[in-house]
């Protein structure tokens, strides 16, 4: 029973210094934009933990006029992932590294209208949350941040 109990305090005791050591050595990574208009922001547009790397979330701006598109939510959708592909390429990413999205709707309503656009674009089918919320950045119609790793 002894030998028992030690086999099991030192395996317990490997993980835990296994995993002391990894949470030690992530190097975290915080990124100004690649937007010229952005380099001020109040936040990172992406930050790199290890080979994760959490992008901000991204609305259906045009980032060159720096207005939201016409069109409505699909045309939303589909800005707001060029913008993320953007970010992306700029860490040599594409949209196939990304495991998982959180989707924000001003309106639960457009979800159907929203899915048809993603699906064209997630088609590795990336873990998802989506939810409405009551208002978002600039009166957009959806934001999208994602999870990717390389």
């Amino acid at each position: 029973m002894k030998h028992m109990q030690c086999a099991i305090w030192t395996v317990l005791l490997s993980c835990f210094m296994a995993t002391t050591y990894a949470q030690e050595s992530t190097e975290v990574i915080f990124y100004k934009s690649h937007e010229p208009k952005k380099q001020n922001a109040p936040f990172s547009d992406v930050v790199q933990a290890g080979n994760m790397y959490f992008l901000a979330g991204q609305i259906g701006m045009d980032q060159a006029t720096r207005t939201l598109v016409e069109g409505g939510i699909q045309a939303e959708t589909r800005q707001a992932i060029k913008n993320i592909e953007d970010v992306l390429a700029q860490h040599d990413l594409t949209l196939d590294n990304v495991v998982k999205c959180t989707v924000i709707l001003a309106d639960i309503g457009d979800f159907a209208a929203f899915n048809e656009i993603y699906t064209q674009f997630f088609t590795k089918k990336p873990a998802r949350t989506t939810f409405a919320a009551s208002g978002l950045a600039a009166n957009a119609h959806i934001e999208i941040d994602v999870i990717a790793v390389k």
